[in-house]
């Protein structure tokens, strides 16, 4: 408790320093490994859904899932803010692809570009800020930014990376 107490006036007073308010600069900075599932939507189906996060102080995020290779996609970025105590809200995108075709793809063609994903997270941080549990949104977007068939909503369950402390030579 008193590590985790001190810990927190550390990082206040060095965003303090920095020119960010605690304010604007809540501990959900870091980086987060969240297992997700969907209930309903495109997603659904997948049961082992993971996401690695990176909030950043500026109130930009990029997220990574173990699912970025099928279908080939890059990561998502967005933006985050608080909305209330330990709660946060986040929206970000990332670009979806589909194949060439599938007897150009079976002969190496690659993929190419159909529109874009967007996902809306609700985030609840738990009290010693190493946890927190969410509800996400997805709604698919086709090339010109219509909705697109496969939207869905999920929950997730998350834990922030940290460093393993090492023992001395």
């Amino acid at each position: 408790m008193i590590r985790e107490l001190f810990r927190t006036a550390v990082i206040t007073v060095l965003l303090i320093a920095s020119g960010c308010s605690p304010a604007t600069t809540p501990l959900l900075v870091g980086a987060w490994r969240s297992s997700i599932q969907f209930e309903a939507g495109a997603f659904a189906e997948i049961k082992d859904l993971e996401f690695l996060y990176a909030f950043h102080s500026d109130g930009t995020l990029t997220e990574s899932s173990n699912h970025d290779a099928a279908p080939p996609v890059p990561p998502a970025y967005g933006v985050w803010r608080a909305v209330g105590p330990n709660e946060f809200e986040a929206t970000y995108e990332f670009y979806t692809t589909k194949p060439t075709d599938p007897e150009a793809l079976r002969n190496g063609a690659g993929w190419i570009p159909s529109g874009r994903g967007v996902l809306t997270e609700r985030i609840k941080l738990s009290d010693d800020a190493n946890t927190f549990t969410s509800s996400l949104t997805y709604v698919p977007l086709d090339q010109d930014g219509r909705s697109a068939a496969g939207a869905g909503s999920g929950t997730g369950r998350a834990v922030r990376i940290r460093l393993e402390p090492t023992s001395a030579n």
